[in-house]
């Protein structure tokens, strides 16, 4: 069913003041392998309608994926029954009005036309890789189209569609482990070769691995390690609601110098070099926002709602989706760490004593107010000495403020990588050299 016609049935059927539909269909495809074999082919193909029924400052949502119209004119009463039973809510000023969506190409055939038959031949040629240097290599590549629709009933009408390709391997050797990833929305950006021969050289690197003393290091990160500080940054506070209910490291900071002067974060959904959505949940078209720029924390993205609990402010196309469970509040899905100079070469030849950081894992806040994470190091810990990558490393465990850490980043890379995030968007990210990072203790 066409998304007019549906977004037809829902406003017709519909008795509440305000109504908006969001509908949503994936087409997902992952083949994952383990042990240098694929083991498991699986494809999803799912829609869902998501209807938010507004009666003076009460809303209410339902949620289904019946397409049915039959069943799509009953979402459209249950969420205007469910509005009756809530409370006002004197903040909500209302469905965001219509405004201009631009037009972006983000859409690519082969990917949404990739068989099984085309990834498990990518896959293979990591297993192969891996077996002849007697690795062991397991991993995914998802492939997906997503088509989005939003309407309501003060005009906003937007469609949007778009493709993913993910790729990801592990391969363990004796005592020694490689990670590389690649995301994008063409499936050209997927280079199981390149991936394969970046995780292998991880793994002949890393082999032998010694104990080392935790303490305060330089470090140097790869983009994987990189993506985890943007990412953490984000979940932990550049949406609106977390900083109005004052839970975010942007709290007290606004307006100063709280990073490097060459550190910029700007959520980005109308880049093509990342995943580009041209507009929200709400149908509101996606504005560039400056999180921090040249150091400076700017302030975070707005919703409707959120912004609307402001003076003088207006949504930035950052609304998540609408959910029965609660508010998640806005949520930039477009990171980018803006490049800088440096290669990864030349940060390691410019270091007297660190550490080169493949990837970080199982990352959890401690702070959230000052970004305070802990996590492993994980695929590849390397020790620098005097400008050259001396031996590898056990693991090791952290506890560092990520906004501190960038506080004292002395470079970062010309080029970025692109990876699919934990928010379903993707964060484009270079390698960067902070020149303090703690870690608490060592893997024995």
């Amino acid at each position: 069913m066409k998304f007019r016609e549906i977004a037809d049935i829902v406003m017709n059927a519909s008795p509440a003041e305000q109504t908006e539909v969001l509908a949503m269909e994936q087409d997902e495809s992952l083949t994952r392998f383990a042990n240098n074999f694929v083991h498991q082919n699986v494809t999803e193909l799912n829609a869902q309608i998501t209807i938010r029924s507004v009666i003076g400052t009460r809303i209410g949502i339902a949620v289904s994926n019946d397409v049915r119209k039959e069943s799509i004119r009953d979402l459209a009463i249950r969420a205007y029954d469910v509005a009756k039973l809530q409370p006002e809510n004197p903040e909500f000023k209302g469905l965001p009005e219509p405004q201009p969506v631009s037009r972006i190409e983000a859409f690519d055939s082969s990917v949404a036309e990739c068989t099984p038959e085309q990834r498990a031949a990518s896959v293979g040629v990591i297993c192969r890789r891996a077996a002849s240097a007697g690795c062991s290599a397991a991993g995914s590549m998802t492939t997906s189209a997503f088509t989005i629709g939003v309407a309501n009933s003060r005009g906003v009408f937007a469609e949007h569609r778009s493709t993913m390709a993910d790729a990801s391997t592990v391969i363990m050797g004796s005592n020694s482990s490689g990670w590389a990833q690649s995301s994008g929305w063409h499936l050209k950006t997927i280079d199981t070769e390149a991936l394969a021969d970046e995780a292998m050289t991880k793994v002949r690197m890393g082999s032998d691995p010694r104990d080392f003393e935790a303490g305060e290091y330089t470090v140097i990160l790869d983009p994987y390690a990189t993506a985890d500080l943007l990412e953490l940054l984000a979940f932990d506070g550049m949406g609106a609601l977390a900083v109005q209910e004052g839970r975010s490291w942007l709290n007290g900071r606004i307006g100063q110098r709280i990073m490097a002067d060459s550190v910029t974060i700007v959520d980005d959904g109308l880049n093509s070099a990342g995943l580009p959505w041209p507009f929200d949940f709400e149908g509101v078209p996606k504005q560039v926002v400056a999180v921090v720029e040249s150091g400076v924390a700017k302030g975070p993205v707005y919703d409707t709602f959120t912004a609307g609990r402001e003076k003088e402010k207006h949504s930035t196309g950052h609304a998540s989706p609408p959910s029965p469970h609660g508010r998640i509040g806005p949520v930039p899905m477009n990171l980018f760490l803006k490049t800088g100079t440096s290669s990864l070469e030349s940060m390691i030849q410019s270091t007297k004593l660190g550490l080169y950081i493949t990837r970080f894992w199982y990352t959890r806040t401690v702070h959230p107010r000052d970004a305070v994470v802990t996590g492993m190091t994980r695929d590849g810990t390397f020790v620098v000495r005097d400008g050259e990558i001396a031996h590898p490393v056990k693991s090791l465990r952290f506890t560092q403020s990520y906004v501190e850490a960038l506080k004292y980043t002395e470079a970062i890379g010309a080029t970025a990588r692109l990876l699919r995030s934990g928010f379903g968007g993707a964060t484009s990210v270079p390698p960067v050299k902070l020149a303090k990072f703690t870690f608490t203790s060592s893997t024995r």
